[in-house]
């Protein structure tokens, strides 16, 4: 499926919800979140392509995948939060839906930590320190 076909399911299942909301606002959100997933399902097939490429670009800079990790988990984050605090938002859960995202930055700063302290040791060696 291309960008065409996933907004086609996406004006689909909008106006589809809407009619649902006058009526079965749980089916509504139902909805609304089953088209989110196929989409995002829909999305994390056709990168993987990219994915194979980010790693054979960091295999040429010499540096350890230990930093493709990090950065394809805080993107794993960072698109998971997202997507749950707008499904939250579609719900009418606004407060919930900022807790997600606060958890989603928190866990993004957390994983980083590692990168943070390899970025301050090597200031500090470059110092003299």
């Amino acid at each position: 499926m291309n960008i065409v076909g996933i907004a086609g399911v996406a004006v689909c299942a909008a106006v589809i919800a809407a009619m649902l909301r006058r009526y079965h606002q749980e089916y509504a959100v139902l909805l609304s979140i089953a088209a989110g997933v196929v989409i995002l399902l829909e999305i994390f097939a056709s990168v993987a392509p990219a994915m194979h490429q980010i790693q054979t670009l960091f295999s040429a800079t010499g540096l350890t995948t230990d930093y493709i990790l990090i950065l394809l988990k805080t993107l794993g984050i960072s698109f998971l939060a997202q997507f749950a605090a707008d499904s939250c938002r579609d719900a009418g859960e606004n407060a919930l839906a900022s807790k997600m995202e606060l958890a989603g930055k928190i866990s993004i700063v957390i994983l980083s930590l590692p990168l943070f302290e390899k970025i301050a040791e090597t200031a500090v060696n470059l110092i003299g320190g």
